[in-house]
């Protein structure tokens, strides 16, 4: 297979291409179904608290809202997008046939990356281009928009290349993420301004990169944010940059990949 400089192009390509068409082949679920999902979190928190919680950082509680269902079905996503792609081929026992080609670990896993950004990236507009005509909400700062939707997906698909190496079977995959993942997503701010909780919980919240991204997300389509948006593309950043090295060494020793 050609390598281009120290890299293997072809074999990248060819392994993220497999990941994607893995995920667009059944469309409906893995698309379609978070866009229907995010819409059914908006219209029955709207229905059910909008009209007696009021503006939220002033703006109307639908808007102030939507940001953070969509980044919340980017994350979860990104995050399964990866994490059961290695599971399944572990469990059909054929995770060897990617680990054979001549692909460096660090190629392996941008390669499974790449396939959560590209599903993170789908979602992200599956979700916005329906909900938000919807809700008459534009975009403050595309941008910014842009490069916490990328940041989101490749930091949650790295989280679940791990979660994937991690695991041998769905129930211990579907454990990180019910007792992780979605416990970090709901208590990120996506339905509330941090600054209604206490100053100790306030701090806390400050540790969870999921506040990051979806506080960052807020601020490219509605302007308002809890903390500057840079802090979170430099939290989140920084930790993305630890997850590529965390990946890598576990490939590079085949960290229950090889046994």
């Amino acid at each position: 297979m050609r390598r281009f400089g120290r890299v293997n192009w072809l074999g990248l390509y060819t392994l993220a291409l497999r990941e994607v068409i893995r995920f667009t082949s059944i469309w409906t679920q893995t698309v379609l179904a978070p866009l229907i999902t995010a819409g059914l979190f908006l219209l029955v928190f709207d229905l059910a608290i909008g009209s007696r919680r009021g503006d939220v950082m002033g703006v109307s509680f639908a808007h102030f809202l939507a940001p953070g269902i969509l980044m919340m079905s980017v994350i979860q996503n990104a995050f399964s997008n990866t994490a059961s792609s290695i599971v399944i081929s572990k469990l059909q026992g054929n995770i060897v046939d990617t680990l054979m080609p001549p692909l460096s670990p660090l190629e392996l896993v941008l390669g499974f990356a790449l396939g959560g950004i590209v599903r993170g990236v789908l979602v992200a507009l599956a979700v916005g281009v329906v909900t938000f005509p919807a809700l008459g909400l534009g975009v403050a700062h595309p941008l910014w928009v842009l490069t916490f939707v990328l940041l989101a997906s490749a930091m949650m698909s790295l989280i679940g290349v791990l979660a994937g190496v991690l695991s041998d079977r769905f129930d211990q995959m579907n454990a990180i993420t019910n007792f992780i993942v979605t416990p970090l997503s709901f208590l990120s701010g996506t339905f509330y301004s941090i600054q209604i909780l206490p100053p100790s919980l306030q701090v806390v919240t400050h540790y969870n990169p999921i506040f990051y991204l979806i506080d960052g997300l807020r601020f490219g389509v509605l302007g308002v944010s809890d903390r500057p948006p840079l802090t979170g593309l430099l939290f989140c950043g920084g930790l993305t940059i630890g997850l590529v090295f965390w990946a890598w060494r576990w490939f590079v020793t085949g960290y229950r990949l090889k046994s």
